[in-house]
C-alpha cells in the first residue's frame, strides 16, 4: 500500500481515541500487554487501506501519536501486535482490524462473519471503519432540563426501530431511525400519554450474535454492542448529530431522554467469538478471567464474558462513554445487567470503583441513574442494594403484582408492600419510593397483552425449540391460550389489563411502561423476542387499542393532579390522622394475620391536603365498599365502571377522593 503520511511523536494526549487539534489528529489507545499499535488509514470511501502506521510513543500503557494535517472525516482502524497466549488471556492478532473503543462514529453496520473469530485471518474487508468526528464543545453541552436532570414521573421504554417501522404517521424514509422519533405524530402520542422520559433501548453500534444469521434472524434490541461511543448507523445515519437533535427536540417538548447502555459485555462474546475491538486491544485487561485460570473468561452476563469494570482503564472507558452521551443532552442512563458495574474480584460491592467514580463526578452524579439490579453470576440478584441516587428496576414489583392478579394465594400483603413503595427494599438504603422503577412488562418477557393471553411461553420462532426465555412469567390466559375472537375472553383480558395498569399508576414509585403496552402490542406469546426484527414483531399502530391508550393518559394525568400518589416518602401508619390505613372492604382494619386470605382490600391515604382511597379486588365478584358510602366521597378512577359508586366490580381497581 502507498503511504506518504507519517505519525509524529506528541505529548501524552488528555483524551483517549482520536482528538482533532490545530496540528492534526492525536491518537491515544490503551494496551498494557500489546507490543505495538498500528493506525490503519483508509480512503475517503472507507474502502482501500492507504497506510499502516505504528504509533510512535508509549507512555505507560497508552500508545499515542499525531497525524499532522489530518482532521474530521478521516477513516481509520487499528491493529495491535502482541502475544498470542490464550491460556494466559492474551489474544493479540495483527491480522484483525479493530475498532477504536473510543470511536464516536462508524461508517457502516457491523455484520457477523466467522472469519472475525479465526486467528490469523485478515478482517479488513469485514470491519466497519472508525470516522474521526469534530470535538464536542464542553461549554455547549446540553444537559436536559434547567441545567440538570429532573426526576422521572413516567418512563416510556422503546426500541427505535420496532416503535417506528410501522407507524403510519412517519415518512417511510425516516422509519427505524432516531429522526422518526421527532415526527409530530410520535410526539403527540407521547404527550397524550403524559410521558416525562423516554428510555431508548441501546443505540450504540451492535452486531448480531453469531448463531442468528444462520437462522435468518437478527438482533432487534441492540444489547450486543461493539463499542460504547458510536451510535449504530442504522438508527443514526447522521451520527451523534442525530442524537443531539433528538435530545434538543424532546427537551423543548418537556420530555427527557434516558439511554439504555450495556456496560457489561460486548459483541466479542466467548472464547469462540469475534476479535473486533477490546479483545484485540488487551483481552486480559478489559475482560474478567477466572482467578485460577487466566485463560477462562468469567461469564456473569450469560453472553460468554464480562467487562472488568473494577480496573482503572475500564472504569475510565465507562466514565468517558457516559460523558460522551451526556454531551448530547441525554438526561441519564439505564444500566443493563447493572450488577456487573459493582463486581470486583471478591464479588458485588456498593463501594466498587465504578460506583465511586460516578458518585464523585459533579455531572454524572446528578444524572438519572437506573440499574437493572441483577446478572446471572454468583450472588447476582442485588435488588435494593445499589447506592443512592440510583433507581432500580423493581423485579419484585413486577412479579408480586402479576402473582396477585393471577390469583396466587397469599399475595395480598406482597401487593400492599409494592403499592406503598417497596420500603422493604429501598428504605434500608435511605432512598425513597421513587428509587423503585415499577413495571409490569418490559422489553424482556411477555408484553402486557400477552401476560393475560398466554399461560406459557411460545418462543419457537427463535430457533431454540422453546428452550430460551424465562419459564416463570407468572402469566395467565383467561381460559384460552393465545389470540381469541371470543368476546367474553377478550373482555376478560381487557379488564385484567386495565386493572394492572391502574395498579401501576396508583403505586408509589416511578412507573415505567414498555412502548405499545398502552395499546395492545403482542409478541404472539414470545417472551424473548430479542432476535425478532421483523414486521410480525414491530409495533402495529393500525391495530392500536385507542381506548386503552386514552386510559393510560388518564392514569398519568391522575398522578400529576394528585401528588399524594407519587409522594417520595414511605407510609408509616402514624400521625393524626394517620398517613395510611389498610382496611377490608367493610371498613374494618386488616389484622396482620388476615392478609393471607384477602382477595380485596383498601388503602386510605392522608396528606398533601387530600384524602384518597385506593381499592383493589381480584375476585370474580363485585363487592360493596362501606367506607365510600358515607357522604363526601366521589370516585375519580375506575378500571371497570360500576353502576353504584360504593361498589367495586370484579377484577378491578378504583380510586376515590374525599371532599
Amino acid at each position: 500500500m502507498a503511504s506518504g503520511q507519517t505519525l509524529l511523536p506528541c505529548p501524552l494526549p488528555a483524551h483517549l481515541g482520536a482528538t482533532v487539534t490545530a496540528e492534526g489528529v492525536e491518537f491515544a489507545l490503551f494496551s498494557r500487554h500489546g507490543d505495538r499499535v498500528h493506525l490503519c488509514l483508509f480512503d475517503e470511501q472507507g474502502e482501500r487501506e492507504t497506510a499502516r502506521l505504528p504509533l510512535p510513543c508509549r507512555s505507560g500503557d497508552i500508545h499515542h501519536g499525531l497525524l499532522a494535517g489530518a482532521g474530521a472525516g478521516l477513516c481509520y482502524g487499528l491493529r495491535v501486535e502482541g502475544p498470542w497466549h490464550p491460556e494466559q488471556g492474551h489474544r493479540f492478532d495483527p491480522e484483525k482490524l479493530l475498532i477504536d473503543p473510543y470511536a464516536g462514529q462508524v461508517d457502516r453496520p457491523f455484520r457477523w462473519d466467522a472469519r472475525l473469530a479465526q486467528h490469523g485471518v485478515d478482517t479488513a474487508a469485514l470491519v466497519p471503519r472508525c470516522v474521526v468526528g469534530p470535538n464536542s464543545d464542553p461549554q455547549a453541552q446540553d444537559k436536559g432540563f434547567d441545567g440538570s436532570s429532573r426526576a422521572p414521573a413516567f418512563i416510556y421504554e422503546l426500541a427505535v426501530k420496532s416503535f417506528t417501522m410501522r407507524h403510519p404517521g412517519v415518512p417511510a424514509k425516516l422509519r427505524g431511525t432516531l429522526a422518526a422519533l421527532m415526527e409530530p405524530p410520535v410526539l403527540d402520542h407521547l404527550h397524550r400519554l403524559g410521558v416525562s422520559h423516554v428510555e431508548l433501548m441501546p443505540i450504540a453500534a451492535w452486531m448480531d450474535e453469531r448463531h442468528l444469521p444462520a437462522l435468518g434472524l437478527a438482533n432487534a434490541w441492540g444489547y450486543n454492542p461493539v463499542n460504547f461511543f458510536a451510535p449504530d448507523p442504522r438508527l443514526a445515519p447522521g451520527g451523534m448529530a442525530d442524537l443531539r437533535r433528538l435530545c434538543t427536540a424532546y427537551r423543548q417538548a418537556g420530555i427527557g431522554v434516558i439511554l439504555d447502555i450495556v456496560l457489561n459485555h460486548t459483541a466479542e462474546s466467548d472464547a469462540f467469538g469475534a476479535t473486533i475491538c477490546l479483545r484485540g486491544l488487551d483481552n486480559a485487561v478489559y475482560y474478567r478471567h477466572a482467578a485460577d485460570d487466566p485463560g477462562r473468561l468469567v461469564n456473569d452476563t450469560g453472553c460468554g464474558h464480562t467487562l472488568a469494570l473494577d480496573r482503572a482503564p475500564v472504569v475510565r472507558m465507562a466514565m468517558d462513554a457516559m460523558r460522551h452521551w451526556r454531551a448530547c443532552g441525554v438526561a441519564g442512563f439505564r444500566f443493563d445487567l447493572g450488577t456487573v458495574m459493582g463486581r470486583t474480584e471478591t464479588g458485588f460491592s456498593r463501594d466498587a470503583p465504578l460506583f465511586a467514580a460516578i458518585l464523585q463526578d459533579p455531572d454524572l452524579s446528578q444524572a438519572i441513574l437506573i440499574a437493572e439490579p441483577w446478572d446471572i453470576g454468583p450472588g447476582g440478584y442485588r435488588l435494593g442494594e445499589f447506592p443512592a441516587p440510583f433507581g432500580e428496576w423493581n423485579g419484585r414489583y413486577r412479579d408480586d403484582v402479576r402473582c396477585f392478579w393471577r390469583g396466587d394465594a397469599v399475595f395480598a400483603g406482597a401487593l400492599a408492600t409494592r403499592l406503598a413503595g417497596s420500603a422493604d427494599l429501598f428504605a434500608p438504603g435511605h432512598r425513597g419510593p421513587r428509587a423503585s422503577i415499577n413495571f409490569l412488562a418490559a422489553h424482556d418477557g411477555f408484553t402486557l397483552n400477552d401476560l393475560v393471553s398466554y399461560a406459557a411461553k411460545h418462543n419457537a420462532a427463535n430457533g431454540e425449540d422453546n428452550r430460551d426465555g424465562d419459564d416463570h412469567g407468572y402469566s395467565w390466559n383467561n381460559g384460552v391460550e393465545g389470540a381469541s375472537d371470543d368476546p367474553a375472553i377478550r373482555s376478560a383480558r381487557n379488564r385484567d389489563i386495565r386493572a394492572l395498569l391502574a395498579t401501576l399508576f396508583l403505586s408509589r414509585g416511578t412507573p415505567m411502561l414498555a412502548a405499545g403496552d398502552e395499546f395492545g402490542r403482542t409478541q404472539h406469546g414470545n417472551n424473548n423476542a430479542y432476535c425478532q426484527d421483523n414486521e410480525a414483531f414491530w409495533l402495529d399502530w393500525r391495530e392500536a387499542d385507542e381506548d386503552r391508550a386514552t386510559f393510560v393518559g388518564a392514569l398519568a394525568r391522575l398522578r400529576r393532579e394528585h401528588p399524594l400518589l407519587a409522594a417520595d416518602s414511605f407510609l408509616s401508619g402514624k400521625g393524626e390522622p394517620p398517613d395510611a390505613r389498610w382496611l377490608k372492604p367493610d371498613g374494618t382494619a386488616i389484622a396482620d394475620g388476615e392478609w393471607a386470605g384477602l382477595d380485596a382490600f383498601c388503602l386510605v391515604l392522608n396528606g398533601e391536603g387530600q384524602v384518597l382511597l385506593i381499592a383493589v379486588n381480584r375476585s370474580q365478584t363485585a363487592i360493596p365498599l362501606a367506607i365510600v358510602s358515607a357522604p363526601g366521597w366521589h370516585r375519580t378512577l375506575a378500571s371497570t365502571e360500576a353502576d353504584e359508586i360504593a361498589t367495586l366490580p370484579a377484577r378491578s381497581v378504583a380510586l376515590w377522593q374525599r371532599d
